[in-house]
């Protein structure tokens, strides 16, 4: 049996396929959790839910972009047929920006970026309620960002997306805690992972926000991120709802 109470639990990771998204479905896997690893990149997810499969654990796979509503409705029906419901949820995909400042930022990033990682999270978590409302010990827990935090870690519109989910996180665990849903985000510093940033250098945001990313420090391993994300999930954390959880070496204490 699981300490950790996640053995059995039915568990959706969006960005699961790679970097801190497969560190987290694996540890749920580990713990004994039944993983959807919701991603962009079938071979990748294969890879993972193949990893999951042969380490004695359970998983399925499920492709698609997750701002596309039939996506979204195939990852929780696919959790629920599969592994018969939802218990924990984990918002994790997401996209960075060109570090643009508001002046150069035009509509085609901000678009993509705020659907990306701001209104994909919204339609999943929307989507999954009714089911992790069923559920004892249901969690919902969002991978936001040191952008969440501040104004310095990124460009105009990851900036707005994850200032955007530290909301959405509050607002849900509110208005839900009395049905015994908790809500709590993870904001990881400097990550390695396979997120690519392709910045102008002579644009005003990468100019102006190059001295107080270089605060950030050590780079994070994935699963250093992934160890949080299961804390929050699980009955450790019983009592811990709404929180904006710095794992950054002290990037957000600077």
């Amino acid at each position: 049996m699981s300490s950790t109470g996640l053995s059995g639990k039915s568990v959706i990771v969006t960005g699961g396929a790679s970097g801190i998204g497969r560190a987290a479905a694996e540890r749920f896997a580990a713990e004994g959790a039944r993983v959807v690893v919701a991603d962009l990149d079938a071979d990748a997810a294969a890879r993972v839910v193949g990893a999951i499969e042969d380490a004695g654990g359970t998983a399925r796979a499920v492709i698609g972009d997750l701002s596309d509503q039939r996506v979204v409705d195939e990852t929780v029906t696919t959790a629920v047929a599969a592994h018969g419901g939802v218990d924990v949820l984990v918002n994790n995909a997401g996209i960075m920006d060109r570090m643009s400042a508001l002046g150069e930022t035009d509509d085609t990033e901000w678009e993509r970026v705020i659907r990306v990682n701001l209104t994909a999270p919204f339609l999943l978590t929307r989507a999954a309620l009714p089911h992790l409302l069923e559920r004892d010990g249901a969690a919902i827990v969002f991978t936001a960002s040191e952008a969440s935090l501040r104004g310095s870690a990124a460009g105009a519109a990851y900036t707005a997306a994850k200032h955007g989910i530290a909301g959405l996180t509050k607002s849900l665990a509110v208005t839900y805690r009395a049905q015994g849903l908790r809500t709590n985000a993870i904001a990881p510093g400097g990550t390695a992972t396979g997120m690519r940033v392709n910045p102008s250098p002579e644009a005003l945001g990468p100019r102006t926000l190059a001295p107080y990313i270089s605060l950030a420090g050590k780079v994070s391993d994935p699963a250093e991120q992934a160890a949080t994300i299961v804390f929050l999930a699980s009955d450790a954390a019983s009592n811990i709802n709404g929180a904006i959880l710095p794992v950054d070496n002290g990037w957000a204490a600077v």
